[in-house]
């Protein structure tokens, strides 16, 4: 196991001088146009396209979309009819049902792991880490990001305001996944001695498959979905964000020069080391009080904003539904305006690619369903509310300002009619929030900087999980990982590595792949656990 880690270490360590380096001599660049074709071909290969109506539609996507249907449908609209029962299991209506004694409730069954401990194993309640709320938290800082900001002002830009409408169907369908996932989560995983949770998909793939009699398979598609996981904790979790985060501070502060950048980076990874090394524990703690509180300020000042254009809500909500089915010339279709729509909250909201049931399967429960419920409410607050108010936010500007043309963005950037210039999407919402709340681009970069840094911390995580699956739960493999993540906190923020985040990017959507295989072969179990546990609600009279 050390040689492997070692000979893993190695292959990283080529990274390390990019934040010296990228300063005097521009490494980031040349090593950035040397992984490039490779970063287009990994790219091209997960977005692989079949045709639909003349367009060519991603097979992950389609995969996606004709999953969640399916469990939509299957569990009888779980995204609707138990949203309340998602409220209350949030805020500890039925905690109670948690208590050793549980009112004569019959205990839900575990999975025995070598070294569990007895006493552990018949008392389920003392199994896991954190609240329901501290886990929807982790998961929910995962997701909720600069996609709500930037990339939702470029899919509005490209797809028109018909794209919101498809965002909305991909995020209230993905409440259904999300479901799936986080309940096989709990069901399937590992306690240890010393009461740390291991969970996620390594665990049901593995364990649920085998149960199944699909051991083989079970365990193939186990290590592809951690490779992939622990790829997209270095990239797209992690040096994408520090990137950003250090970008917007820079341009805030009028800073230039990328000695500025590794200044942020350590500054950065000195804060994100502080919460990662006490474990799940902590950055639960942490993203309890951080989420809530930048969410907050994001979604008080959109609601300002549209009370401020309460006259012009119909309009804008007749150019969404219109442009869903009746998209503008230049635009694509219809076809066209769903793919933008659902490709953006499949970005997201990650519904499907299963990263979130890794800090869902640290709850502290025993009933598995008790979580999958909570997490109905992640893609809810990510896609249906945040993504939405931030659409509406940019479809008002557009109308009292002209902007920009709808049809018009290449390369996440989008084209200004007044200058004839592109602009990124964090740009273009910027100067739509600052058109109503004037120097509100200075919360903004505040809130980017605390999207960007809940979304390291809880990626730490997914990674370090994945990572510990592979090479065992050792205290090596834990110093291991870390280090290596913070390196990458520092290099994002010193480096453009345009064609790692491009590579790193397609690997958390291609972790769709072997989650939703497992899914799609599982979700049996969920209706089981589901049905005990609202079984269990029933005999206590809750």
């Amino acid at each position: 196991m050390k040689y492997r880690l070692l000979t893993c270490f190695a292959m990283f360590l080529p990274f390390v001088s990019f934040s010296q380096e990228v300063v005097e001599k521009g490494l980031d660049e040349k090593v950035n146009d040397a992984f490039m074709p490779f970063a287009v071909w990994w790219e091209g290969f997960v977005l692989t396209s079949i045709s639909v109506g003349g367009y060519n539609m991603p097979i992950v996507l389609i995969l996606l979309i004709l999953g969640a249907t399916f469990f939509t449908i299957y569990f009888k609209f779980p995204n609707i009819s138990k949203f309340p029962l998602a409220i209350n299991t949030v805020r500890g209506k039925y905690d109670e049902l948690e208590a050793p004694e549980g009112h004569g409730v019959e205990k839900a069954e575990v999975n025995i792991v070598d070294g569990d401990l007895p006493d552990t194993i018949r008392d389920e309640s003392k199994e896991g880490e954190v609240s329901h709320f501290q886990a929807l938290a982790t998961a929910v800082s995962g997701t909720v990001g600069l996609g709500n900001i930037a990339g939702v002002a470029v899919a509005i830009a490209l797809g028109g305001p018909g794209a919101t409408f498809w965002m909305i169907v991909c995020g209230l369908i993905g409440m259904s996944t999300k479901f799936v996932e986080c309940t096989l989560g709990v069901k399937y995983r590992d306690v240890g001695e010393d009461g740390t949770v291991y969970g996620g998909p390594m665990y049901y793939l593995s364990k649920g498959l085998k149960e199944r009699g699909m051991t083989g398979l079970g365990k193939v598609l186990a290590i592809i979905f951690a490779v992939l996981c622990v790829g997209a904790s270095f990239g797209g979790g992690n040096a994408f964000q520090s990137n950003q985060a250090a970008v917007q501070l820079t341009t805030m502060l009028d800073l230039e020069g990328g000695a500025v950048g590794v200044i942020i980076g350590f500054i950065l990874a000195i804060l994100v080391g502080i919460v990662i090394i006490g474990g799940i524990k902590k950055i639960a703690s942490v993203t309890e009080k951080i989420v809530p509180f930048m969410a907050g300020v994001y979604v008080l000042a959109s609601l300002v904003i549209i009370f401020a254009n309460i006259s012009y809500i119909g309009d804008a909500f007749g150019m969404i539904f219109s442009g869903a089915f009746t998209p503008a010339a230049g635009i694509g279709g219809v076809v066209g305006v769903i793919i933008v729509g659902f490709q953006r909250a499949a970005f997201s909201n990650e519904a499907g690619a299963g990263s979130a049931a890794i800090a869902h399967s640290a709850v502290k429960t025993k009933y598995p369903a008790s979580e999958g419920v909570v997490a109905l409410l992640e893609p809810f607050i990510d896609t249906v509310v945040i993504c939405t108010m931030t659409a509406l936010v940019i479809i008002f500007f557009n109308m009292d300002a002209g902007a920009f043309d709808y049809g018009n963005s290449v390369n996440s950037t989008v084209l200004l009619n007044e200058s004839g210039t592109y602009v990124g999407g964090v740009d273009l919402t910027s100067m739509a929030y600052d058109s109503v709340i004037p120097g509100f681009r200075y919360v903004l970069t505040i809130a980017i900087i605390l999207f960007a840094f809940s979304t390291m911390i809880s990626w730490s995580y997914y990674g370090l999980q994945s990572w510990k699956y592979l090479f065992g739960r050792g205290r090596t493999a834990d110093i291991v990982y870390k280090v290596l993540f913070l390196l990458f906190v520092i290099i994002g923020a010193a480096a453009t590595l345009d064609a790692v985040i491009k590579f790193s990017d397609a690997m958390i959507l291609a972790l769709v792949f072997p989650n939703m295989i497992g899914l799609l072969i599982l979700f049996p179990r969920v209706k089981e656990e589901f049905n005990k546990y609202l079984g269990d609600i029933k005999s206590v009279g809750k």
